[in-house]
This record gives structure tokens, C-alpha cells and sequence, in this order.
């Protein structure tokens, strides 16, 4: 997916989830920041006043994926979304990175922003990522929000063939590749499968997935559903990965309500 960054961080007409074609949404500007902690230079987009809420993407994207679900919820929240350690415009380093690496830095990020108990919402690799900051620090998690998120199923053999089908097309054409090296530890699942530790979940948790995920299928969802103990589940229309930008204004809504409710 393409990012325009300049577009999205200044008060120029970007169009917002969903708006109505004779009265356009007004959009807010989005604080284009960065922070070094300890040895990691982590950018970060920021908007709105209010409780905290982080936004962790995906394992193909950026920060930029949540723009426009930040200029939705700006009115009520202070919205936090990094780019991921070699990601965007944070730092990267050649040799790759493990999935601790990456919660460590996420750690890092809301210490040192000094961010107290908050909502993450988290797409798919940045799902697993906020699940294991819930099951590891459960007092630094207010609510759980998870986007067809990695760790419930393996990834399918279709998504295989289009991830393999996208890194040749990218080396081909000499683009880089949107994500670094992924490393795991010795004995680590390679998909990073937590079905059997999801039951230690005690922070309110939505889960949403799109019914025809070609990556990883909805039956990781039920599953994880079935598990987590006060969890709920929503399943939107349509085929993709990535609910929170194929369908922005009724993710928005989704998202928005789920936060407000005690």
C-alpha cells in the first residue's frame, strides 16, 4: 500500500472515513514526531486530546495506515500510532528483528512517552505484539482491541503464495521491502501461534476480522473468541486483511463504541 506522509500531516483536504459527498469531514492535523529511547529512534504520529489510545500496524505497513481512524476518534482521545522498529521512518538495522525486540521497543515507546493505563488496538503483526504486552503487563493495558492479528492460526497457504508472489515482484522491480528481517528464538513457533496462553487475558477485548481473510482465516478468530475470557467478536463483510482501511467508517464506529463503553 502506497503512503502520501505530507498529505496526511498537514490541514490539507484529505477525505476522512466515510464523508459525505456534499459535506466533506473536516480534518485535523496529525503530529508528525519522534523520540529516541535508549538505543532505539522510534517516529510516531499523534493527534487529539484525552485517555490514550496506541495503534500498533501491521507487518506490511506503517504508521500512516491509521490516519484517518486517528482524525475519527481525535475529538475524544489522544491517539499515539509508532512505526515499528525498521519500519517507516523509525530506525532499522540490517541483521532484523524478534518479535521481543519489537515488544520491548513498544514498551519503551509508552514508558517513555510516560503513558499511563491505555487501549492498544493492534493490526495483525502489531496485534501480536499488543497481545503480548496484555499477557506479560496486564496493568499497562486498559482495554484490547485485535485486527485480524497474527498468532491465532498459521498462515495459510494461499497467503503464502501472495507474500512470496509480492516479495518477488518488490525485488524485481528494486523496490524496497516494506518489512525487515523477521528473526525467531530458538524453539519459537514460526507463526507465533498463543491460542494456548490467550485464557490468562483479563482486559476487555474486541476482536475484528474480515469474514474472507486470504492470510489467516476467521477460524483462528472463533477460536481465540471461545478462549479469551470477556471477549467479543466482529466480523465485517468482504475479502482482505486489513478491515481497519477496507472499511474505515464502520471499523471506526466499531472501535470508537467499544472504547466508550465501560
Amino acid at each position: 500500500m502506497s503512503h502520501d506522509p505530507p498529505g496526511l500531516l498537514t490541514n490539507a483536504s484529505t477525505a476522512g472515513p466515510e464523508p459525505s459527498s456534499t459535506e466533506p469531514m473536516r480534518v485535523d492535523s496529525i503530529e508528525s514526531l519522534e523520540v529516541q529511547l535508549g538505543e532505539h529512534r522510534t517516529h510516531y504520529l499523534r493527534a487529539g486530546s484525552g485517555s490514550p489510545v496506541v495503534l500498533l500496524h501491521g507487518g506490511a505497513s506503517d504508521a500512516f495506515d491509521w490516519a484517518e481512524t486517528m482524525v475519527a476518534l481525535s475529538e475524544s482521545y489522544s491517539l499515539y500510532a509508532p512505526h515499528l522498529i525498521g519500519y517507516g521512518l523509525s530506525e532499522d538495522k540490517s541483521d532484523g528483528y524478534y518479535l521481543s525486540d519489537f515488544v520491548e521497543s513498544t514498551l519503551a515507546f509508552m514508558d517513555g512517552l510516560g503513558l499511563p493505563s491505555q487501549v492498544l488496538v493492534g493490526h495483525s503483526l502489531g496485534g501480536r505484539i499488543c497481545l503480548e504486552i496484555a499477557l506479560r503487563h496486564p496493568e499497562m493495558v486498559h482495554k484490547l482491541v485485535l485486527v485480524n492479528t497474527v498468532g491465532f492460526s498459521r498462515l495459510s497457504s494461499w497467503g503464502m503464495v501472495l507474500g512470496t508472489a509480492a516479495w518477488v515482484v518488490r525485488k524485481i522491480l528494486r523496490r524496497r521491502q516494506p518489512f525487515p528481517r523477521f528473526l525467531r528464538e530458538d524453539g519459537e513457533d514460526k507463526d507465533w501461534l498463543c491460542l494456548e496462553e490467550l485464557s490468562r487475558l483479563r482486559v476487555p477485548t474486541l476482536i475484528v476480522w474480515n469474514r474472507y481473510d486470504p492470510y489467516y482465516p476467521m477460524g483462528g478468530a472463533l477460536k481465540a473468541k471461545q478462549i479469551i475470557p470477556n471477549a467479543r467478536l466482529e466480523v465485517l463483510p468482504g475479502f482482505g486483511h486489513a478491515p481497519h482501511v477496507q472499511n474505515r467508517g464502520r471499523f471506526n464506529n466499531l472501535l470508537l463504541s467499544f472504547i466508550d463503553h465501560d
